[in-house]
């Protein structure tokens, strides 16, 4: 019983354990964090090139170089499938989608 007591007050909050994300996100000035962007569905490619100066060619050839050849594989054809990677892609879709629409309401 007093084991139980000890326990109780020595898990306050201050003493809990913290909870931490499966992949943190990288800081920005590290070469990891281009890979963890490129691996994030919804940072689009646009973004990387504003944050690190670094173009769609150029992510490429840094995954291609510090991956695994399936891993690599894997991550160009997601890459390629998402429209939401290159931001004109996803914009396109998005005006096809609300003009499909538009048109079945009036029909």
């Amino acid at each position: 019983m007093i084991f139980l007591g000890f326990i109780k007050n020595f898990m306050k909050k201050s003493h809990r354990p913290i909870t931490k994300v499966k992949n943190p996100e990288p800081k920005v000035d590290s070469p990891n964090w281009v890979i963890w962007a490129a691996w994030a569905d919804r940072i689009t490619f646009e973004y990387i090139k504003k944050k690190t100066g670094k173009t769609e060619s150029d992510v490429i050839k840094i995954m291609r170089k510090n991956l695994k050849p399936s891993s690599f594989k894997l991550w160009r054809k997601r890459a390629k499938k998402q429209s939401i990677k290159h931001r004109k892609k996803f914009e396109t879709l998005r005006k096809e989608i609300r003009r499909k629409i538009r048109k079945s309401d009036y029909i």
